[in-house]
């Protein structure tokens, strides 16, 4: 008699008995749903698993589709490996693909074919993946020893994908087959090409721009926003690398088994400081400035760069004077309320407007002010009795969320302003074909930083994550583009580092909460990395905000 296993089945409520070994994605055509967008990955016993997965035991299922975060990172997965395997049909022997930065709402893709990229060459791609699509090829997925993962792709010590899973040490290796085009992936992948119902390609500069569906609306492509000095800051980092010799997980984690950290570090500092100084200078040469605006998303590390430009500011003769945007919060009860009714102190209403611009127009026509201060205890603004004077060689320097937002400072001429952009942006890649997301190392920060700081769990982070995210992507990233300079606050090594106090806090999710699919899944991708020792770190780093032991800290 066939064995039968036990699962319960969120998405119906319902308890149903499936023959064991059986695939997830044969237990959804027991369920009788109809998922428009899915199903593309299901949540098992709060892990997240492809529908390649098989049941072996009992289990709790959740079927997620793309508008789940890791339903479109599958989705995403898959367009990828699409894209890849036309790329190789088209453009072989010479063709070399690299899957590299989100930007304008896709990823731009640098297509290496012997020759600078054409329009046609675009349009062709985009026609033979669509080919590849309609012909509904299953995705399979296989597991065999890294030695013979390695010889598959030609063992080659310059390969990004063999230097990767020689550095890793795991006797096994999961690859994906697509018609004969084998490749390896970070994570799960769809179970046929049938499944992208979706996609776009553009010329993007040298390059590409794959666009995806929106999460918010799955039936349309993500809007394409030119994001010109996102972009240029993105192709900055990439020279650093180049001075680093190091791309990918792969470069990094050989450099950390030579014992190079220490260079890499001293290298990786100093390149970002000389940044800090540029904009300095830039500001210096911007003469008339009177305020330095700095915003930037949630972990980013916005307070030390705010701290680190003054000090290079102080070095060109300019003497900051910082301003919180905290203590200009309106009293609790004048705050707007979202959606659910709570109060949305993430709102630019939140603040008190009026009361700032009229105090930054009495400063700069050289009127003294009594500066306001926010109890928080109480949600009450009080006058705080420090008062201030701007001297002539003196500039304010503003931290916060909507420093870049034309309404906080709507009644200061543009010719006193500079607005600088910090963000935490990774460009460091797993291997060509699995880039880093950005948000990915936020979250890690963030995470050392609530727990250390604040007594903040890492379950209780990971929860608040989609709701700081739907923040910035309303307060923070639509104003990015007006920034005077943009300063990458990601370091080549950083995930090297935090790894060692990240990893506990994950650990400490506990499996029976769905924070735990999202903490396992970090976990993983913090096990791809080698340690660095948290000591090589200089007090200045502004890695130091998160990991602790800064000299800026007050």
């Amino acid at each position: 008699m066939e064995e039968k296993k036990n699962i319960r089945c969120i998405n119906t409520g319902k308890l149903m008995q499936v023959p064991m070994g059986c695939t997830l994605e044969e237990v959804y055509q027991m369920t009788g749903l109809k998922m428009e967008y899915g199903p593309i990955v299901a949540r098992v016993n709060n892990k997240m698993e492809g529908m390649h997965f098989r049941l072996f035991n009992d289990k709790e299922v959740e079927f997620l589709d793309i508008t789940a975060s890791s339903g479109l990172r599958c989705y995403t997965r898959t367009v990828f490996f699409v894209l890849c395997k036309a790329a190789h049909e088209l453009f072989d022997p010479q063709c070399k693909v690299t899957i590299d930065i989100p930007v304008s709402n896709g990823y731009y893709v640098d297509l290496q074919i012997g020759r600078p990229v054409t329009l046609d060459d675009v349009g062709l791609l985009r026609r033979k993946m669509q080919e590849i699509i309609d012909r509904h090829l299953p995705v399979h997925r296989y597991e065999t020893t890294t030695e013979d993962a390695i010889k598959m792709w030609g063992g080659e010590a310059t390969n990004s994908k063999v230097k990767l899973l020689r550095s890793l040490g795991a006797l096994y290796t999961t690859y994906y087959d697509l018609d004969g085009y084998r490749d390896y992936y970070y994570g799960s992948m769809l179970t046929n090409t049938s499944q992208i119902y979706l996609f776009g390609l553009e010329k993007y500069y040298d390059g590409l721009l794959l666009r995806l569906p929106s999460p918010n609306c799955p039936s349309e492509l993500g809007e394409m926003i030119m994001q010109d000095k996102m972009f240029a800051i993105f192709k900055e980092h990439h020279r650093w690398q180049d001075i680093l010799g190091l791309r990918t997980i792969g470069d990094l984690n050989e450099v950390i088994s030579k014992g190079y950290s220490s260079q890499l570090i001293l290298i990786g500092e100093a390149l970002q400081e000389k940044k800090i100084s540029q904009i300095a200078d830039d500001i210096k040469r911007h003469q008339g400035v009177r305020l330095v605006l700095i915003a930037g998303p949630s972990s980013s590390g916005k307070t030390t760069t705010c701290k680190r430009l003054s000090v290079q500011l102080a070095v060109n003769g300019i003497k900051p004077v910082p301003i919180s945007l905290d203590d200009y919060f309106l009293d609790r009860e004048k705050t707007p309320r979202d959606e659910k009714g709570d109060y949305d102190f993430e709102h630019i209403h939140a603040l008190n407007l009026p009361l700032l611009n009229e105090q930054l127009t009495a400063l700069f026509n050289g009127e003294e002010v009594e500066l306001p201060r926010y109890d928080f205890p109480t949600g009450k603004s009080l006058m705080s009795g420090r008062r201030l004077r701007l001297g002539k060689d003196q500039v304010l320097v503003v931290e916060g969320i909507h420093a870049l937002n034309p309404e906080l400072t709507a009644q200061i001429p543009e010719e006193l302003k500079y607005r600088v952009y910090a963000s935490a942006l990774t460009t460091i890649l797993l291997d060509n074909h699995n880039y880093v997301p950005t948000t990915d190392n936020r979250l890690l920060r963030r995470i050392i930083r609530d727990h250390k700081y604040r007594g903040v769990s890492a379950q209780e982070t990971i929860r608040r994550w989609a709701s700081v995210r739907k923040g910035e992507n309303r307060w923070i990233f639509p104003y990015q583009e007006n920034a005077d300079a943009m300063f990458n606050t990601a370091m080549l090594f950083e995930l090297a580092v935090i790894k060692r106090q990240a990893e506990p806090l994950l650990e400490q999710v506990p499996e029976n909460c769905l924070e735990y699919a999202e903490a396992y899944r970090l976990r993983k991708f913090l096990g791809y990395i080698r340690p660095i020792a948290e000591d090589q770190i200089p007090p200045t780093s502004l890695l130091r905000e998160f990991l602790g032991g800064s000299t800026f800290e007050n």
